[in-house]
């Protein structure tokens, strides 16, 4: 169990970690993935609603994404909500569902992401990394006002500094395997 000087940092690069792995199931790999949509909101008579609360959305095939709206009047607010995103694909819809179709990625998309996926990875490093200064300076002030032995810092800023590499490791795991996915055809 961590020192409970520590535990609103370590709670603070979890969320850092768990951030950097939400921005990278909204990435598209050639694949559909429904999470594309997470981040748009549908305006559903005055209120901006989520499109997994408005239809039902699944994916019938590798690179197309189905979005059957329970409400059919909601096809043309869906579309035109999907259209004005940043997913980067032009909707498709007809009587009773909105599709997107993903085109297969080029060698040149998949680097230009991947360069993308290690991007967002340095930002999270940069997240944890500011986090651990933010705890050393908090120690420091500590040691200053003779609240703690020397020793006790010492200690502290050894298991900030574990803690630091434990979260640096799985942020390259996942820049690896979030990378990999991409290039992989």
């Amino acid at each position: 169990m961590s020192d409970p000087k520590i535990q609103p940092y370590e709670a603070k690069m979890k969320k850092s970690v768990d951030y950097l792995a939400e921005e990278y199931q909204a990435m598209r790999a050639g694949r559909a993935n429904p999470h594309v949509l997470d981040k748009i909101r549908v305006d559903y008579y005055g209120t901006p609603t989520p499109i997994n609360q408005l239809a039902n959305v699944s994916v019938p095939e590798a690179r197309i994404i189905s979005i059957q709206p329970w409400d059919k009047k909601m096809i043309k607010e869906i579309s035109r909500a999907i259209a004005a995103s940043d997913v980067g694909i032009n909707p498709v819809s007809d009587a009773t569902s909105v599709r997107l179709v993903f085109p297969e990625m080029t060698e040149e998309n998949r680097k230009n992401l991947a360069k993308d996926v290690k991007k967002k990875g340095e930002e999270a490093k940069v997240a944890v990394r500011n986090l651990r200064r933010d705890a050393n300076d908090e120690f420091k002030k500590l040691k200053k006002s003779g609240e703690v032995s020397e020793d006790t810092i010492a200690n502290l800023e050894d298991e900030m500094q574990k803690l630091t590499d434990t979260y640096m490791k799985k942020i390259d795991v996942m820049v690896e395997k979030k990378s990999k996915e991409i290039m992989t055809v």
